[in-house]
């Protein structure tokens, strides 16, 4: 069996290239944006165009792909990007890098989509796993990187944009020159919203919310920690304890997620997060153990989605999955987009540690969701158990065959109509037809009565636990 970093050696070096080059990006747009002194609105409002950008380049790459292939949506993305955070350094007005900002988020929502929708087709089944874990393990390594190279640049001139650009062009190398096959064209999978977020709604509501922490943590906690004083090297160093904790985080959650329920597993996740948020909030700042708590903060905070979507996942049938990921990437990008926004406001005005109180009072709003959400299916669930099909008069009558559309109803007619020879029957022939009359109404107990299958329609959105109980009743 190939090894898959041998096999798939070309997408994931371009893969290492692209996140470096998008996490440094973000990196020092925040800390520049904080240097110069501008409102923390503005700083949240152009890391919340990064994912609208994202959201709206899902549907415009995926028309490119169609159109052009892969390599070449790939080429043309990487070179609009590259040209966009090179115009940083032309242009110095706000609503500029704003809108620089979102065909960014375009362009690498493009690459994105490359790369996974490459990995997704040539991966063998028996390696897919394996394959998917390369890639995020990959991923985490670029922001990795991407956040010590800000600390190389403390001046925060245009050496990052220039680094930027030059990550941005050679990623194009790699996948070009690759001897893989070419995956064949996207197929469109429609996009049915409502109906997941009936399927699905702990796990939807997950990633909602925990969008909104990661974005803002992404956009914003490089301003928050330059305005604690702390110089790039600092900054790019309590980013990446919290990058680093999220990766380290992955493989432990995954397995316990598969020993005890994932949605019993995200509530108690939500609520370490927001003691440990408001923690970090009303702490007053100590090198040591500001980085300890974030990088608990990286442990928590970067487990929402992969747990949420596991759990999404579990709740949907395998010819679901391709139209679920579309909506689990439209709501992360929304929340992550609508997140910023938010905790910037309340960081200009109230202070700059609500950027941690905006994230546990988020937490605090999931969790009661999730309670709630819990609490409504647990309640169906004992409807459903209580509820028994009849058995009594109803069955034992001959009215219980006219309700079976098996049954003849002349048939069912001739047993309701009484005759006169019923009344001349004597004793004996009385009891041999209650006899037959026994067994007639045996039969239309079994044949009446149909399989529950309701049940396991109603309990799609339950816990493991729960679907159990349901089961075995």
């Amino acid at each position: 069996m190939a090894n898959p970093l041998r096999t798939f050696a070309s997408l994931y070096s371009t893969t290492l290239l692209t996140v470096l080059a998008g996490g440094l990006l973000t990196t020092y747009l925040g800390l520049r944006l904080s240097v110069m002194h501008v409102p923390q609105l503005w700083i949240g409002g152009m890391m919340s165009a990064y994912y609208i950008g994202l959201v709206a380049g899902s549907k415009i790459g995926h028309r490119l792909i169609a159109q052009v292939g892969h390599i070449r949506a790939f080429v043309a993305s990487a070179g609009i990007v590259a040209a966009s955070a090179l115009g940083h350094a032309l242009v110095d007005e706000l609503a500029v890098w704003i809108l620089l900002r979102l065909i960014v988020g375009m362009g690498m929502m493009c690459q994105y989509m490359v790369l996974e929708s490459w990995l997704n087709e040539q991966a063998e089944s028996s390696q897919r796993g394996t394959v998917f874990a390369s890639y995020m393990i990959v991923s985490y390594f670029g922001l990795i990187l991407g956040q010590g190279a800000i600390s190389l640049y403390p001046e925060l001139g245009l050496e990052p944009l220039l680094l930027i650009a030059i990550c941005f062009a050679l990623c194009i190398v790699p996948i070009s020159l690759t001897r893989r096959i070419h995956p064949a064209p996207l197929v469109p999978a429609p996009l049915k919203i409502a109906h997941y977020w009936r399927k699905a709604p702990q796990a939807l509501t997950t990633i909602a919310i925990g969008s909104m922490i990661v974005g803002s943590f992404y956009g914003l906690a490089p301003a928050y920690a330059s305005n604690l004083g702390l110089p790039p090297e600092k900054v790019a160093t309590y980013m990446t304890a919290s990058i680093l904790a999220g990766l380290l985080a992955q493989w432990p959650m995954g397995k316990l997620s598969d020993i005890m329920s994932r949605s019993r597993l995200i509530r108690i996740n939500c609520v370490l997060l927001g003691i440990l948020a408001l923690a970090i909030a009303l702490t007053p700042y100590h090198p040591t153990l500001s980085l300890v708590m974030t990088f608990l903060f990286g442990i928590l905070g970067f487990t929402f989605y992969p747990l949420a979507t596991a759990l999404a996942n579990s709740r949907v049938e395998q010819s679901e999955r391709v139209g679920l990921s579309a909506t689990i990437l439209l709501t992360f990008g929304l929340g992550a987009s609508i997140g910023p926004l938010i905790a910037s406001t309340l960081m200009q005005w109230l202070g700059n540690s609500m950027l941690y109180g905006f994230m546990s009072a988020c937490t605090l709003i999931l969790f009661l969701r999730l309670r709630y959400v819990h609490s409504q299916q647990k309640a169906e669930t004992n409807v459903t158990q209580d509820y028994i099909m009849a058995t009594g008069d109803l069955v034992s009558s001959p009215l219980a065959a006219a309700l079976d559309p098996r049954v003849d109803v002349e048939s069912v007619q001739e047993q309701m109509t009484p005759t006169p020879s019923d009344d001349e029957d004597d004793l004996g022939a009385d009891a041999l037809e209650d006899d037959t009359d026994s067994e007639q109404q045996l039969t239309f107990e079994f044949d009446v009565n149909p399989e529950p299958t309701f049940i396991e329609a109603e309990t799609n959105d339950l816990e493991e636990s729960d679907l159990d109980a349901v089961k075995t009743a």
